[in-house]
């Protein structure tokens, strides 16, 4: 089944994108929670975070390093990189992702 990130990685929707490389791709997203929200998220198909597997080990370091790309590119030094797994956590696009928030002072824990 097809997701909306697969569907903006595959240039089928439209997507303010910030970054992109052979392994990921980094877009604004459309609801942002602060200043800066971008969504950072791999090519591969992996449904979420805790679906990963240690052959995914280097796509995940390699998000997490755009994560902190994308949000110095923003001229941001404190910011907040969110994964949620499962829809019981938060997730609704089950397409691993990650939230890079900032630009505003953040709240532990969140809503």
């Amino acid at each position: 089944m097809s997701t909306i990130f697969q569907k903006i990685i595959n240039r089928e929707l439209p997507a303010d994108i910030v970054y992109e490389d052979e392994i990921c791709l980094a877009f604004r997203d459309i609801n942002p929670v602060a200043p800066v929200h971008i969504l950072v998220i791999p090519k591969k198909p992996i449904v979420a975070v805790g679906d990963a597997t240690e052959d995914d080990a280097e796509i995940l370091g390699h998000c997490l390093l755009t994560c902190t790309k994308v949000a110095h590119a923003e001229g941001l030094t404190d910011f907040r990189v969110i994964s949620n797994s499962g829809a019981g956590a938060g997730q609704t696009v089950f397409h691993l992702h990650f939230h890079v928030v900032g630009g505003r002072s953040l709240t532990w824990p969140p809503g």
